[in-house]
């Protein structure tokens, strides 16, 4: 049988990927649609193998990089879950107060790929906490089929709330300069695009492919820097009216669309990932949080 390549699989596949991953459609429905994609050698085995993330060979870096201190901390969140676990990570020989970052997670908690983003974002010169909204429910299970069930039973309001916290955590740490962004994906665009509503003194908001907030735009303070990818229909209907509203209430934005490239093309953990997209748009990021929160 054949290596599967990414240009073997049909838009239709990483588009029922992305109902399933947002639990618009069962597994036993997803299993079922993508038997019909099952053609020419290609088995529903290898399909669901080659499009599930692999946590193993795709971390860059790693856990214990000497460039690195990273440790997991417990902060408090008292109008959300209480005390929430994160991973907080900044460069080894950091002599200064740093910048910060509070990195958010998708729909299924902290995983490898996103403990991977807070580092990161760590060795790009920053102090970056990347809580997990599942420590209520025991944690991130170890696979994120579990996560996404665990995270369906939290209340999505009071996970905004420990975002926040973590942001009033990372604002009053003693490594920290008292200037904080965000960056979410998915889901952790969602919150993204909410703290920048819900957080005055906010530094920067960089959402990936985030839902959109349709309330209170007029009270964003922060600047925002918003990753769209074109293949993404989704996530992109909501965004003309966002972005109609931003320009009527006069609020600093950039807004980027990824020629195609599928909703969460930054995780290179999956055959969703588009290298070129991913890189170009990290570097904006990082760039972008240097100058505004600077």
């Amino acid at each position: 049988m054949k290596e599967l390549r990414k240009e073997d699989i049909k838009q239709e596949v990483f588009d029922l990927y992305d109902d399933y991953a947002h639990n618009r459609v069962s597994r036993r429905l997803f299993i079922d649609k993508l038997s019909t994609y099952a053609v020419g050698g290609i088995t529903v085995s290898s399909l669901l193998s080659f499009i599930s993330p692999d946590y193993v060979k795709k971390i860059q870096i790693q856990a214990d990089d000497p460039n690195l201190k990273s440790e997991y901390i417990h902060y408090n969140s008292p109008k959300g879950g209480g005390s929430i676990k994160a991973l907080l990570s900044r460069p080894a020989d950091a002599k200064e107060q740093l910048l910060g970052i509070v990195v958010v997670h998708e729909n299924r908690g902290l995983n490898p790929h996103i403990e991977d983003v807070g580092r990161r974002a760590g060795l790009a010169g920053f102090i970056s906490v990347a809580p997990d909204a599942l420590t209520p429910l025991g944690g991130y299970p170890g696979n994120d089929d579990d996560g996404r069930e665990l995270q369906r039973k939290r209340d999505r309001d009071e996970m905004l709330e420990d975002f926040i916290a973590a942001f009033e955590y990372l604002k009053n740490h003693p490594e920290c300069n008292g200037n904080v962004g965000v960056v979410g994906f998915c889901f952790g665009g969602w919150i993204s695009n909410m703290m920048a509503v819900k957080v005055p003194d906010l530094g920067a908001a960089v959402p990936f492919y985030g839902g959109q907030p349709t309330e209170d735009i007029d009270k964003i303070n922060a600047p925002l820097l918003l990753h769209f990818g074109e293949l993404d229909k989704r996530v992109n209907e909501g965004w003309p009216a966002y972005e109609a509203a931003l320009k009527e209430h006069g609020k600093q934005y950039e807004a980027y669309m990824y020629e195609n490239a599928n909703h969460g093309f930054h995780n290179d953990t999956t055959p969703r990932y588009d290298r070129e997209a991913a890189e170009l748009a990290w570097k904006r990021t990082i760039e972008f949080f240097k100058k505004k929160l600077s």
